[in-house]
């Protein structure tokens, strides 16, 4: 118990700015691992000098972030539930929602497994295939991944959830350092598989499949050590207590969001397909090159995540605030730096992942329209997973159905009519602008909420930007 009192220290204690750190840098570094391991995948599978194996690397990611996005059911919603019974004081019910999001997921990813094999096979007419968008060149290139992406689909959504859960009780470095066990495996693995064994595309998927196993394994020996708080016996498992309702609840969004980038995904691919294979591996490689500028920004976002849980079930509005606008105001300069450089290096950025002239061209233009929005879509997040932390499961939902969907997607359609391949390219930017104003807006409405609330003083709070 001493141990973990130590990790709840950072909620309470630490000042705002050492608060932001110790839980938002190891989250990012983890996503900045995660982002070197998108480009490197994409990067070797492009050595192969195979336009049509890197589309079929883009159409297929909306599969994998179904499998993501299932880990996040349970994943965000243990996060946020555990921060706040923590602050609440609860901590025999911190022990049954860890359980409940283990076993849960583990359940999920053999579903999903059964799934997409399903979906895959020749005697079902490979109807997934036909729905993400597969072109004749990249059916069976698609095919050999999601085969191999399936067979390890437990461990994905095990992983996805066991990193966050971890970080809800304040253990930072310990979900890092899954990420990155993970991530690292398969970035070695990466060029052995796809290069020296000319395995392709299915190497890739091998890879990854081998990197969350490993990622597995960590969370498993981190659970089984018991210096956390958190349990992973079957005993604690329960569906009482309102845990399945608080978890499912405020992780749906989350869930939502993966889900609708999924199915965002496979309409902009249906859409650029009509221009021919060299827009779709175009929007890959420019989709996964952005991914520094979103997913540094979202690491920051999401490791203060617990803290604002815990502020919120402490009842300590000045803390929470205080850490929301300084993580704010750290992504907004996080976002212009590398926004900047992304559109200012494009056709070098784009040219590192494949050398084919088409597609670099199109790249370009893909690439610099997504990292426009850089600054502004930063506060969207910090300000989105804020609401998770605190429970807010509508507003959420609302930004995340905006974003990748009722926004985006009417945006994608009326702008591809209107202006052509240009305007598909610039629905994105566009519904991040709006979201990010809806996001405001929203927390404007929450902060009359905040400032009704009682505020009783922890120690080491008072000071919060003390050095």
């Amino acid at each position: 118990m001493a141990k973990n009192k130590n990790k709840t220290d950072v909620f309470e204690k630490a000042t705002v700015p050492k608060a932001v750190a110790s839980l938002a840098i190891p989250s990012m570094l983890g996503m900045l691992v995660n982002v070197i391991y998108n480009m490197a995948d994409t990067f070797f599978v492009g050595q192969t000098k195979d336009s049509n194996q890197v589309a079929a690397v883009s159409v297929t990611m909306p599969v994998f972030l179904l499998l993501i996005a299932c880990g996040n059911i349970f994943g965000v919603g243990g996060c946020s539930f555990i921060s706040r019974s923590l602050g609440e004081g609860k901590t025999e019910r911190v022990k049954s929602i860890s359980a409940f999001c283990v076993f849960s997921s583990i359940a999920t990813g053999f579903i999903m497994m059964a799934l997409m094999l399903i979906g895959c096979a020749d005697f079902t007419g490979g109807f997934l295939l036909k729905a993400i968008g597969c072109s004749p060149n990249t059916w069976d290139f698609a095919k050999d991944y999601l085969k191999y992406i399936a067979i390890g689909a437990p461990f994905v959504v095990v992983a996805v959830m066991a990193g966050s859960v971890v970080r809800g009780e304040g253990a930072a470095k310990e979900s890092m350092m899954g990420m990155m066990i993970g991530t690292i495996t398969n970035i070695i693995l990466d060029p052995v598989m796809i290069t020296v064994m000319k395995m392709g595309v299915a190497g890739a998927a091998i890879a990854t499949v081998i990197g969350n196993i490993a990622s597995v394994l960590y969370f498993l020996i981190y659970f089984l050590r018991g210096k956390s708080i958190l349990s992973i016996s079957p005993k604690r498992f329960t569906i009482k207590q309102g845990i399945p309702k608080n978890v499912i609840f405020i992780g749906a969004p989350a869930s939502f969001n993966n889900l609708l980038m999924s199915i965002s995904n496979i309409i902009i691919n249906n859409v650029l397909v009509s221009y021919g294979d060299a827009p779709v591996a175009a929007m890959g490689v420019a989709m996964k090159a952005n991914m520094l500028v979103i997913m540094i920004q979202m690491g920051l976002a999401q490791g203060i995540q617990p803290l604002i849980g815990y502020c919120y079930g402490a009842r300590n509005p000045k803390r929470l605030k205080k850490s929301l606008s300084f993580s704010a105001m750290c992504n907004i300069i996080i976002g212009t730096v590398l926004g900047v450089l992304c559109i200012v290096f494009a056709k070098g950025i784009v040219r590192v992942f494949i050398n084919d002239e088409e597609v670099i061209k199109y790249g370009v233009l893909m690439l610099r329209a997504l990292a426009s929005v850089g600054p502004f879509i930063g506060i969207m997040f910090v300000l989105n997973f804020s609401f998770q932390g605190m429970g807010k499961a509508l507003h959420s939902m609302i930004l995340s159905v905006g974003r990748q969907g009722l926004i985006y997607i009417p945006l994608l359609f009326i702008l591809n009519k209107a202006i052509g391949l240009e305007g598909a390219i610039w629905a994105q930017p566009i519904a991040d602008g709006v979201c990010f104003i809806m996001s405001v807006v929203m927390f404007m409405l929450i902060n009359k909420e905040l400032k009704k609330m009682e505020s009783p003083l922890k120690s080491g709070t008072e000071e919060d930007y003390a050095d």
